[in-house]
């Protein structure tokens, strides 16, 4: 029997148990004594099993197996869920993710999880782990030769080092010995680390930095480092500083850094469970896990916990390309629909005209149906953010609840396939710098618990995407010093700038405030990435922070990418479209009103004065010239505070048009983002607002 033909459906239907297992596994780490929800991932990971089973990947179905002698018990009452039950769960399924990606990328799912297992055999033989076990295991391997350690990257520290490299910038790996007659190695640690920040940013460290501060390491350590200096320039730069026995700098490049990726996922999969002291197991059992984050969304149906037999899927997968290829049919239906009603006007047929007419209005209830096609439900972005959080806070030792509302507003797949990093590194932004530690809050008089807000709805053509925590706030004037400390502006211009402009120095490459360095990121490193990524896609970011209260950043998105409402505009023969989201109005103005400023065009607006631009001779349209007329229509346009007034002969009205790209046979045409077809068969040019404004 050929499997290969079964292999896309059993990845597809392994990610979705797998995030099932997630989902659940926080839901039950929320609520341990639930066994409804016990019983779910139960169901999830009897159901993966078999799959698995069925398909020959082995390693995968053993492992599972294995959970499941865990959460029999579990749900028979013969064992209490407990913190170190829970780190070895999620660890199992961290392994079953990696395996499931090593077949979707053609590979045959084996991985070495002998350390898993056994400590899941262990659970079911009712041994509690010995406390500070792995903490010894730790700390003897960082007591070793710190050029033997290997400084593990998780996704996010993996993908902001690759975006560095593609930016221009040098990715070192850095190896640091401390002589071994140094009395204060932490502080002779801080000098190194104080040294690179003032050059470039420190992504990861290994021993951790909390632990090189507690003087929880032999006499060396390693990290990985973005900066501008090559790697013997910052050889040097250390070597300069007293008491520094050897180091080692050497640069990375593409092909090394993937290397040490793939590295990193094998060790997540393969290290051991942790094993956490515990208390007395009653004790334990009666209070919910207090370092960890767990998520809660509202807006989720509460019967899906319930047990009995799971309802039946009422949804099939479609290939995005098929529904491209459907929007494109579409088009060319209504363009012969609006044909037909001309020759049904001409004919006079009573019996055409009525056939016409009930086409329209059926083709109208057909376009509704495939522009909501392609619309997806934020929630399968959102659903991998409670675990992530979840795994952060307890790293970090903080306490921390992420709260999800909106998770059904639906976006278009183009978006959502490119929204997800951006969130990721806002998201660990907000729980690393945003939220402080439980001792800090409670000198501040806040609950132990911070909160981080993820939500999501919709605002006329556009849907926003906010997080917000109750952290410390980010203070305008720290980010001003640190910019004129780095040289990014002059004082003079730091004291004439607002708040929200020094808000945006976040979004400079390479920008940090921070004064402790973090293993998990600095504001800065990666917020240039969400800018870009989110600029792309024809949307924008927005601070909002109290100082000492928290801070909102906001994501302003287009509700689609390829169906927009826009204002049709005449220019001589020619037909042109303009976005409606960035019109502010439309007007008519005299020539006299304009006014010629340094061999610009300017026209009064509301109390000030904005550009005027000519699309007529930007594009040169040969049959007009707004000049020759005593009155111009004009379309007044936003990006962000700026406004520019684009002048056109007529307005034809609102529409709802369908973007067509203009194809690689064309070039990049300045001010034009793509095409659309009229009703009338005729093609007008979609223009670019932002292109005006640069």
């Amino acid at each position: 029997m050929d499997m290969n033909q079964y292999l896309s459906m059993f990845i597809d239907e392994s990610n979705d148990h797998l995030q099932s297992l997630n989902e659940s596994m926080m839901g039950l780490e929320a609520n341990p004594e639930d066994l409804s929800i016990v019983q779910v991932i139960f169901r999830s990971a009897h159901t993966l099993k078999g799959m698995a089973a069925t398909m020959g990947f082995e390693d995968l179905a053993s492992l599972t197996h294995q959970m499941e002698n865990v959460l029999d018990l579990v749900r028979n009452n013969k064992l209490r869920m407990q913190d170190f039950i829970f780190d070895t769960l999620f660890k199992s399924i961290d392994a079953l993710e990696s395996m499931v990606e090593d077949i979707t990328g053609g590979g045959e799912g084996k991985a070495d999880v002998s350390a898993i297992v056994s400590s899941l055999q262990a659970i079911v033989r009712g041994e509690v782990p010995a406390a500070g076990g792995a903490a010894a295991e730790v700390t003897a391997a960082a007591a070793g030769n710190a050029a033997d350690a290997q400084v593990y990257l998780d996704e996010f520290q993996y993908s902001v080092l690759e975006q560095s490299l593609q930016e221009g910038h040098q990715v070192l790996y850095v190896d640091v010995a401390i002589r071994k007659d140094c009395q204060l190695k932490a502080v002779r640690a801080y000098m190194v680390f104080d040294l690179l920040e003032r050059s470039g940013e420190v992504v990861k460290s290994f021993p951790s930095v909390q632990d090189i501060e507690q003087e929880k390491f032999d006499y060396g350590f390693s990290l990985y480092y973005i900066t501008q200096k090559d790697a013997g320039e910052i050889q040097k730069m250390i070597l300069n500083l007293s008491e520094i026995d050897t180091v080692t700098a050497v640069a990375l490049d593409q092909e090394s850094l993937r290397q040490m990726g793939q590295e990193s996922v094998a060790a997540t999969a393969e290290a051991p469970a942790p094993a956490p002291a515990l208390e007395a197991a009653p004790a334990a059992s009666n209070a919910s896990p207090a370092a960890s984050a767990h998520g809660r969304e509202e807006n989720k149906a509460a019967p899906a916990r319930a047990g009995g037999a799971p309802s039946p899927s009422r949804t099939i997968r479609v290939d995005i390309e098929r529904l491209d290829v459907l929007m494109n049919l579409f088009s060319e239906l209504l363009i012969d629909r609006v044909r037909l009603e001309q020759l049904a006007s001409e004919v006079q047929n009573g019996d055409l005209t009525e056939t016409v007419e009930h086409m329209g209005r059926v083709s109208g209830d057909l376009q509704n149906i495939v522009m909501k096609l392609r619309m997806v439900p934020v929630d399968t972005v959102f659903n991998r953010f409670p675990r992530m959080v979840r795994d952060l806070a307890k790293s970090l030792d903080k306490k921390v609840d992420l709260i999800v509302t909106g998770a059904d507003t639906e976006l278009d797949r183009t978006v959502i396939d490119e929204i997800g990093d951006p969130l990721v590194h806002l998201l660990r932004n907000a729980v690393d710098h945003g939220v402080e530690s439980i001792a800090d809050r409670v000198a501040a008089g806040k609950p132990e618990t911070g909160t981080v807000h993820l939500r999501a709805f919709h605002s006329g053509n556009h849907v926003f995407i906010e997080i917000e925590e109750d952290g410390r706030g980010i203070y305008p004037k720290k980010i001003l010093g640190s910019a004129v400390k780095k040289g990014a502006i002059t004082q003079e211009q730091a004291n004439a700038m607002s708040d929200d402009e020094a808000y945006q120095l976040l979004f400079a490459p390479g920008f940090s405030t921070a004064e402790v360095i973090s293993d998990v990121s600095g504001r800065g490193v990666g917020l240039d990435v969400v800018k870009a990524k989110i600029s792309s896609l024809g949307g924008n970011v927005t601070i909002y922070s109290t100082p000492g209260k928290g801070t909102n950043f906001s994501v302003q998105l287009p509700l689609t990418l390829s169906i927009i409402a826009a204002m049709l505009v005449r220019l001589g023969s020619e037909k042109y479209a303009i976005p409606l989201s960035s019109i502010v109005e439309t007007g008519i103005v005299k020539q006299s009103q304009i006014r010629t400023i340094h061999g610009n065009k300017m026209l009064e607006f509301r109390g000030s004065h904005i550009p005027l631009v000519s699309l007529s001779k930007i594009f040169s349209i040969p049959d007009y010239d707004e000049s020759t007329e005593e009155e111009t229509e004009i379309v007044v346009v936003r990006k962000g505070e700026r406004l520019v007034a684009l002048a056109v002969q007529d307005f034809i009205g609102q529409n709802e048009i369908v973007i067509k790209n203009l194809g690689k046979y064309l070039p990049e045409v300045q001010g034009i983002s793509g095409a659309t077809i009229l009703g009338d068969g005729q093609v007008a040019l979609i223009i670019d607002p932002n292109a005006f404004i640069k």
